[in-house]
């Protein structure tokens, strides 16, 4: 696919994703939209990326919905989206949807202006970095509209129900020291450092860690967040125990540890799941 509104490119086990109508503050439109999706799922087909990152091209990182359309911006008659109400479903959800799947860990370098789908697109990647100068803002009620992309869902489990209805009641814009004083971000850096801080994490997970661990843990820790007793997570933990205990990168990675060696991981996510992966099943749409 030719890009027209993100830059992609892999490097060192990296792909960093750039959204790039800079001119724009990176304002998401339908292009943009289908691009990213695409570079996503690239990027999860593809043994050789072991991480994600996720940035803005310019000034911002994303200004949130293309408003060119002005009054109209959000009706999807006017934009030529003729789909009835019963299966109309929110293309920023299946967005988050398609991060919240993948086995790769996602980072947000988060550059500058966040606000509605530019801050909620970040909210099931892993680990969110922000700029010194980034300002975020769940703003939906702001434009008489309401919470997408699955936000309402995801807020609450990482800053609390309470900071997350504040956050959405009011949908003020605040800063990155706020965000991350709430757990929004991990960090907040100056912004000549955001990005080399974002790959000096990504670098460390490539080098230093099994792809299909990392991909199990992971999805252990999504998919905990909706169960309803720890039981559910020792059912899960205790067969990716016994299944990763057997295998090459659990060898090696005692080994490594033993003769104080880097380790050098060999298992693929593409080929080297457990056959009980995924153990959980889809969610319809209905």
């Amino acid at each position: 696919m030719t890009y027209t509104e993100i830059e992609y490119g892999v490097s060192e086990g990296v792909a960093t994703i750039t959204l790039n109508r800079p001119d724009k503050m990176n304002a998401y439109t339908l292009v943009m939209d289908t691009e990213l999706r695409h570079a996503l799922n690239a990027a999860e087909a593809d043994d050789a990326v072991r991480v994600v990152i996720v940035t803005g091209a310019g000034a911002a990182f994303c200004a949130g919905a293309d408003l060119s359309l002005a009054d109209k911006a959000f009706d999807h008659e006017a934009i030529g989206l003729e789909e009835p109400l019963e299966t109309h479903r929110d293309r920023g959800g299946i967005t988050t949807l398609t991060i919240y799947d993948m086995k790769k860990p996602v980072i947000a370098a988060i550059n500058g202006a966040a606000v509605g789908f530019g801050i909620t697109m970040t909210l099931p990647m892993d680990i969110r970095l922000a700029s010194e100068n980034a300002r975020m803002g769940f703003v939906f009620t702001r434009r008489g509209i309401v919470p997408e992309a699955c936000s309402s869902w995801f807020l609450p489990r990482i800053v609390g129900i309470s900071k997350a209805s504040e956050w959405m009641l009011t949908g003020r814009v605040f800063t990155a020291r706020e965000a991350l004083d709430q757990g929004l971000v991990a960090e907040v850096l100056p912004a000549q450092s955001l990005i080399r801080r974002a790959r000096e994490i990504a670098a460390d997970i490539a080098r230093n860690t099994s792809a299909v661990s990392v991909a199990l843990a992971r999805q252990l820790l999504w998919k905990m967040l909706g169960a309803d007793h720890p039981m559910e997570a020792h059912r899960v933990e205790s067969r990716c125990m016994f299944w990763t205990g057997s295998k090459a990168d659990a060898r090696e990675g005692i080994v490594s540890f033993l003769e104080k060696r880097p380790p050098e991981f060999i298992m693929k996510p593409g080929t080297d799941m457990p056959e009980f992966y995924p153990w959980w099943s889809d969610r319809p749409f209905r």
